[in-house]
C-alpha cells in the first residue's frame, strides 16, 4: 500500500458492503464529507530553502501526552466491525507508532482490554477516551471513571451530537444494530441497567456548558472538547477549563452543512490565542495534509477512516503501517520545507491555487 486511497480500496473489498458504507458515509449528502478532503486539496506548501534542517523533530506535547507524535487516532465506533480483533488490534498499532489512541465510547471493547493491550506494547503508551455527555449524569461520571481507572490520560468529550446524524446509507442498508455478538462494551453495566447496544448512547439537545462544568468538576482527567467550530465556542471552552479543542464536524457525520475543518482552523486558532491547543481532525490522509494543518494552527491532527482501513485490510499490521506512513510523509515533508522542528511550519508555508 502506497496511499491512502490504496488502504481505502482494499478494505472496501475486505467489508461488508453494510459496513464499508457505515465507515466510509456522511450526514444528508455528505457535502461536509467532501469538503473536508477538498480544503486540503485546494492548499499548497512554499517550502523554504537552505535552512540546515537536520535532525528533525517531531514531538509535541498534548494533554496527558508529552512528547508525543502530531498524528492522533481520532475515535471511531464498532473496530469488530472491519476485523475480529477490532480495538485491540488498534490499540497495540497506534503504541507501536508512538501515536495517541482515542478509544471511542462506542467501542466494541471495553477501555480497560484497550488501554491494557495498548500498554502492553509500550508502558508509556498515552490513551484518551472520548465521551459523549449524557443526560443522566451519573452515567456520565460512571464512564470518567472507568477511563480514569483504566490509565486514560484524557477525556476528550465530544459536544456536536445533541442529536444524532442522518446517515443516508445507513438507511438504504437498514443497520441499526450490531450484529450477535457484538456490543457497545463501555455502556455496559451502567447506570440505568444499559445492556451495551448502540441506542443506549444517550443524546440530548438539552446539555450545556454547566454539563461540561460538572464533568470537569467531577474529574482529574484533563478535558479536551471535540467538535469545535466556531470561534465564540473555542473561546467558552478554554473559559470552562478545556486542556484542549479539537476542530472538528465529526468527519461529516453530523451537520451536512458544516464547513471544513481546516476552512475553520484559522479563526478558532486565533480566537484561543494559544491560551490551549487547537487540535483538528476531517480529511486528513497524507503527512503533507499533516503539515498545512499545523502550519495553519494545529498542534496535532487526528485520523479516523484511514486507520479502519489499514484495520480492515490487514489488521493491527496494516493500522500500524496506515500511522508509520502519516508519521514518515510528516517527517519527508518537513525537510522538503526546510523545517526542522513543527514549529518551524507556519502560516506563510501555506498558499492556495489547488483544485476546488
Amino acid at each position: 500500500m502506497t496511499s491512502a486511497d490504496d488502504w481505502e480500496e482494499r478494505a472496501r473489498q475486505a467489508l461488508d458492503p453494510v459496513y464499508y458504507d457505515y465507515f466510509a458515509g456522511g450526514a444528508g449528502d455528505e457535502s461536509a464529507l467532501r469538503a473536508n478532503r477538498r480544503a486540503f486539496a485546494r492548499r499548497r506548501l512554499l517550502p523554504r530553502v537552505l535552512r540546515g534542517a537536520e535532525p528533525r523533530d517531531l514531538a509535541v506535547d498534548l494533554p496527558g501526552a508529552p512528547g508525543t507524535c502530531p498524528i492522533l487516532v481520532s475515535p471511531t465506533a464498532f473496530h469488530k466491525l472491519a476485523h475480529p480483533e477490532g480495538e485491540l488490534a488498534t490499540a497495540r498499532a497506534a503504541a507501536a507508532a508512538g501515536c495517541v489512541l482515542t478509544s471511542g465510547m462506542a467501542a466494541t471493547v471495553s477501555i480497560a482490554d484497550v488501554a491494557a493491550a495498548a500498554r502492553g506494547v509500550d508502558p508509556e503508551a498515552a490513551v484518551w477516551f472520548q465521551l459523549y455527555l449524557q443526560p443522566e449524569p451519573a452515567v456520565t461520571d460512571c464512564l470518567a471513571r472507568r477511563a480514569a481507572d483504566a490509565g486514560c490520560t484524557a477525556l476528550v468529550v465530544t459536544v456536536d451530537s445533541p442529536v444524532f446524524g442522518r446517515h443516508g446509507r445507513d438507511r438504504r442498508h437498514g443497520f441499526h444494530e450490531l450484529p450477535d455478538g457484538l456490543a457497545c462494551e463501555n455502556m455496559r453495566d451502567l447506570p440505568g441497567g444499559s445492556a451495551g447496544g448502540p441506542r443506549d448512547i444517550a443524546m440530548s439537545p438539552l446539555l450545556s456548558w454547566d454539563d461540561l462544568d460538572r464533568l470537569r468538576d467531577n474529574t482529574e482527567l484533563p478535558i479536551v472538547v471535540k467538535g469545535i467550530l466556531h470561534p465564540g465556542d473555542a473561546r467558552l471552552a478554554a473559559e470552562h477549563g478545556a486542556a484542549a479543542v479539537m476542530v472538528s464536524n465529526h468527519g461529516g457525520r453530523q451537520l451536512d452543512a458544516a464547513p471544513a475543518t481546516l476552512d475553520v482552523l484559522p479563526a478558532v486558532a486565533d480566537a484561543l490565542d494559544r491560551r490551549i491547543p487547537a487540535l483538528l481532525d476531517g480529511g486528513v490522509r497524507h503527512g503533507a495534509d499533516v503539515a498545512i494543518a499545523l502550519a495553519t494552527g494545529a498542534a496535532a491532527v487526528g485520523v479516523g477512516r484511514p486507520v479502519l482501513w489499514g484495520l480492515a485490510a490487514d489488521g493491527e499490521k496494516g493500522v500500524r503501517d496506515v500511522l508509520e506512513r502519516l508519521r514518515d510523509d510528516l517527517d519527508h515533508t518537513l525537510a522538503l520545507c526546510g523545517g526542522r522542528e513543527l514549529a518551524d511550519l507556519t502560516a506563510d508555508l501555506v498558499t492556495t491555487g489547488g483544485p476546488s
